[in-house]
């Protein structure tokens, strides 16, 4: 097939058309790059040390332990429990399928005596287990919203002493203040379980892509992360050593 150059500009001009069109206003500031999405074992410790509310330190623990995603979390309910085998069953809420996963025996005796403490309160919020204090309207949930959720970790998060903010977005609305892009959030905690069960399993991408309940084992490699002093140590083993023998041999000539 036979182009003329002129015909070449003039399809080139129409593809450019095309794909600025299809892509207008999706640039987006990259999230994250190389810095840790996670927690650290310390800074864990930290962020449940300060907070002042079992409810909250419960909920945060079942996203730092078994994965949950923040709306998987705040639905927990004590009849998705199986207080013989330890099972906790729950929708997952990327997929929409039901899940199973077996909780950690020190966070069931915690959830345990949670529910004997807060019996009342969870059967009066149709036996969810990190229940609303009040119904602000007959539309409300009786579960935890998310965003009070969010804004309650961004407390105890800065009460901690963890606050790191990386960027701005650039989806920010020019008749609004700057929404600046935190390093730690909610999914923090996700992303946290998830590097700890890959480590725990010797990385065994299977196991951990099941436990992440990830229908593709590629997007649980996104979420196994390397804290910053692992990853330099590793480059410090693997260059370092090697200019080493390097210089050893040149100095032995």
């Amino acid at each position: 097939m036979n182009v003329s150059w002129h015909q070449l500009q003039q399809l080139q001009s129409v593809l450019h058309k095309t794909q600025t069109k299809r892509f207008a206003g999706k640039k987006k500031t990259p999230k994250y790059g190389s810095i840790s999405k996670a927690f650290s074992d310390s800074q864990l410790q930290r962020f449940l040390h300060v907070i002042d509310s079992d409810r909250f330190r419960l909920l945060f623990r079942y996203q730092a332990q078994l994965g949950l995603r923040i709306g998987e979390a705040v639905r927990v309910n004590i009849n998705s429990i199986d207080l013989e085998t330890r099972e906790l069953t729950l929708k997952t809420e990327k997929a929409r399928v039901m899940d199973s996963l077996l909780i950690p025996m020190p966070l069931f005796k915690d959830t345990i005596a949670f529910i004997s403490k807060h019996k009342a309160e969870i059967e009066e919020a149709q036996g969810y287990l990190f229940y609303a204090e009040k119904l602000r309207t007959k539309r409300s949930v009786p579960f935890l919203e998310q965003n009070y959720v969010r804004n309650r970790f961004r407390h105890y998060v800065r009460l901690a002493g963890l606050d790191e903010v990386y960027d701005t977005s650039d989806e920010t609305n020019p008749n609004r203040s700057v929404r600046h892009l935190h390093r730690l959030t909610t999914h923090s905690l996700r992303h946290y379980a998830i590097t700890s069960f890959a480590k725990q399993t010797n990385g065994n991408l299977v196991l951990t892509s099941r436990f992440a309940r990830h229908s593709n084992p590629s997007t649980t490699m996104t979420y196994i992360t390397t804290r910053k002093d692992e990853l330099y140590k590793e480059i410090d083993n693997a260059f370092g050593l090697s200019q080493a023998i390097d210089l050893k041999r040149a100095l032995s000539h």
